[in-house]
């Protein structure tokens, strides 16, 4: 099928980088200001549902802007790798919309007006990233986004906030710097063009395997924002920012940006008969199958929430880069359509420890004792994106992990089998916990008497987990895309 000539995909880039110029100029009219972050994402979310019947279909929509050297251009592609990624952004930026004002508003924060900002300008860059056609443009917004999310991370100015952002640019930006650009420079050299391959880029290229397998390892390290251990640290550190942008970091935008381009190297770059030639799917799924075990066993450790919350994500998100790297159809299915199920199911999470936080002030699981009677939506929220996370049906982690394990038979890989049965275990074992205590639990009434519901945090919440249980039982549209890229 020929591809689709549309300004669409820049379209999608332009409405929520014009929503955070618009924020900033409505900077003192602060109901105006509020409106423009749902209302962008409405628009955005329609552009993206626009393109999704032509590549449902087996096309794309493609927009080519200007060449800057041979083989190097600025061009746009909505393919169905990039539609799994945008429509996550795109639906999850409404919910995270309201989520954000009712928070902000509660807890009557300094600053809203750039956090705003900045977080539709990361919006931008999250989708300019999904519909990046090449290398080139696809780091030019990964770039930008660790530059647009980093006042975001240091929103509350004091000491650990400044320690915690100093930490999140120096890994992105020293391994950018450093193993992905080098990455780049020799797959110019090799390719002659940094164009996305069906089949991969480098599939043909004449290099010896070593190199091949340098090059391979610094995009792996190089895209940080995977969090494969050991370039895993600056997540943990992020989470002294605001609980609506631990959810951006940890759900939509940042990390799924990470996990995202490493995927677009397996399948585009380096194409799965390079990666199984050359022996180094297995090389990292032995990699990233020590992050999955590793990061859930730090989470069992940690007795606040979103530090908990943060080290599950570490794990997760390598379980995306295991199915792909596997090389099972099956397994690369469960690997792609991990990426929504994770986000739906872990911004409900980060919501709920910030409805907690917002009503009761409450950080660490030991003292939310009996806090689940007098939150009964947030805590039923977060029971529900819970089981998601450990994969019992019907829920959206079921569909991905039964796919991922499926995936692992038919490879042959018991060995990986084990480590996602292992790791559901322990995933069970720092979250039910949470919701235990919550609801089993006797707390002081002293403590729980003014805890109340805020509307305004605990819809989106609340509509997350919906969604989580919807993906669940109508997987179709995204194990669909995800069909398209295996085939």
């Amino acid at each position: 099928m020929d591809p689709a000539i549309s300004i669409r995909p820049l379209l999608a880039i332009a409405v929520p980088g014009l929503a955070a110029l618009a924020i900033l100029f409505l900077n003192r009219r602060e109901r105006l200001r509020d409106l423009v972050s749902p209302l962008a994402a409405v628009i955005l979310f329609a552009i993206v549902a626009s393109m999704a019947p032509t590549v449902l279909a087996g096309g794309s929509v493609e927009l080519r802007l200007f060449e800057i050297l041979p083989g190097i251009a600025l061009a746009f592609r909505a393919d169905a790798l990039g539609m799994v990624f945008a429509t996550v952004s795109s639906l999850l930026w409404i919910l995270a919309a309201i989520y954000s004002i009712g928070y902000m508003r509660h807890l009557n924060e300094h600053a809203q007006t750039r956090f705003f900002a900045c977080f539709a300008a990361s919006i931008a860059a999250a989708v300019g990233g999904a519909f990046s056609a090449n290398l080139f443009t696809l780091v030019i917004f990964y770039e930008a986004l660790s530059l647009v999310t980093y006042p975001l991370v240091y929103h509350h100015e004091d000491d650990e906030a400044w320690r915690g952002a100093r930490r999140y640019l120096v890994y992105l930006m020293g391994a950018s710097k450093s193993a992905l650009l080098a990455a780049i420079a020799l797959t110019y050299q090799l390719a002659g063009s940094l164009d996305f391959v069906a089949g991969g880029l480098l599939a043909k290229a004449e290099a010896a395997p070593m190199l091949l397998t340098v090059v391979y390892f610094c995009y792996l390290f190089g895209f940080a924002k995977a969090a494969v251990m050991p370039m895993h640290a600056w997540l943990p550190a992020a989470m002294v920012a605001p609980t609506p942008v631990s959810a951006l970091l940890h759900a939509v935008a940042v990390v799924k940006m990470g996990v995202f381009c490493v995927l677009r190297v397996v399948f585009d770059v380096f194409g799965v008969g390079l990666v199984a030639k050359l022996g180094l799917g297995i090389a990292t799924a032995y990699l990233v199958s020590f992050t999955i075990l590793m990061a859930s066993v730090y989470a069992l450790t940690r007795d606040d929430l979103k530090a908990r919350l943060a080290y599950s994500t570490v794990s997760q998100l390598s379980y995306i880069v295991l199915g792909a790297v596997l090389l099972s159809p099956v397994a690369m299915v469960g690997g792609i359509v991990h990426i929504a199920a994770h986000a739906f199911s872990k911004i409900t999470l980060f919501f709920c420890a910030g409805s907690i936080f917002c009503a009761s002030g409450k950080r660490n699981i030991s003292d939310m004792a009996g806090i689940g009677r007098r939150l009964p939506w947030t805590m039923g929220a977060f029971f529900v994106a819970s089981l998601s996370m450990i994969g019992i049906p019907p829920t959206a982690g079921f569909v991905s992990k039964w796919y991922l394990v499926q995936g692992s038979a038919d490879a042959g890989q018991m060995a990986f089998l084990l480590v996602l049965l292992v790791s559901s275990v322990l995933n069970a074992a720092y979250f039910l916990p949470v919701s235990y205590t919550a609801f089993f639990e006797a707390g002081t009434q002293e403590s729980l008497s003014k805890v109340r519901e805020i509307p305004l945090v605990a819809a989106p919440l609340v509509a997350t987990a919906i969604l989580s249980v919807l993906m669940g039982i109508f997987p179709g549209y995204f194990l669909t895309l995800a069909d398209g890229v295996v085939r």
